[in-house]
């Protein structure tokens, strides 16, 4: 039996398999790779790699989690309970110890390790400057092993042993992953949306290119802000004028990246 490469939540397509003698035969380190979010929004796929933070020491054990919800409705004259009805899943959850120590240098790469978790839960500057604060998305990795792309939910830190001036030289850290997914359906049934729009006010030096840029990293795309406007001439837009912005899940939904790059 071969070993899979990815692990996936229920629902997920299945990873792929090692082939035939592929399996890494030497010591593979864990890590949490860090992404930006999508500047243009949407849970398809993350934004720009920004670092990776490796585990010290493999983890010893990796928890999954997913639930399923049924619901009964109550029957005042039945003997017995109501059969139940299928609600809806909820997101997979990974949680993974971390150890910590420093006690070979004595010096602060314990907490900054943490502080690096810690970061995980706060907005990234990037995201903040634009109004759509976000904190990043990470992907748990062990060599061939590949997890499904998650926010971190929570982080606990054990402070357990310190230098005589009070620096932390070991910890145990408890990080919960929960994933990021979810099948986009129509958010109006009138209007068939299949994401959020964002509504930007124009200031002065604004140009659909820009926005384009600043929204999806592309300025090829201005287009597509145009249709969604009906705007004809992307020179006349003017300050003051609100604009909306479809997200770039929509526009991957729809096919409008790949004509827009053609």
């Amino acid at each position: 039996m071969t070993s899979p490469n990815t692990f996936t939540s229920a629902g997920s397509p299945p990873g792929a398999a090692y082939s035939a003698g592929a399996t890494p035969s030497n010591l593979q380190k864990a890590k949490l790779s860090v992404y930006s979010p999508p500047p243009g929004g949407g849970t398809d796929k993350p934004g720009a790699h920004l670092y990776d933070i490796e585990f010290q020491f493999n983890p010893k054990e990796l928890s999954l989690t997913k639930n399923a919800k049924w619901t009964r409705k109550p029957q005042r004259n039945a003997k017995k309970s109501a059969p139940p009805e299928f609600s809806g899943s909820d997101p997979c959850k990974l949680s993974i110890e971390m150890f910590l120590d420093a006690t070979d240098t004595m010096g602060d790469q314990v907490v900054k390790t943490v502080e690096q978790l810690f970061s995980c839960c706060v907005p990234t500057e990037q995201s903040r400057g634009k109004g759509k604060g976000s904190p990043p998305w990470v992907v748990f990795k062990w060599g061939g092993m590949t997890g499904f792309t998650s926010f971190v939910s929570s982080v606990t830190a054990k402070y357990t042993l310190f230098t005589p001036a009070g620096t932390a030289v070991r910890a145990t850290c408890t990080v919960n992953l929960e994933e990021i997914s979810g099948e986009a359906g129509g958010q109006n049934p009138t209007s068939g949306a299949l994401a959020a729009r964002d509504v930007r006010v124009i200031v002065a030096g604004d140009t659909l290119q820009s926005l384009a840029f600043e929204t999806y990293g592309d300025p090829a795309l201005w287009r597509s802000i145009a249709a969604a406007n009906d705007i004809d001439d992307p020179m006349r837009v003017r300050p003051g004028q609100r604009v909306l912005v479809p997200s770039m899940l929509e526009l991957e939904r729809t096919g409008e990246v790949n004509s827009a790059r053609r």
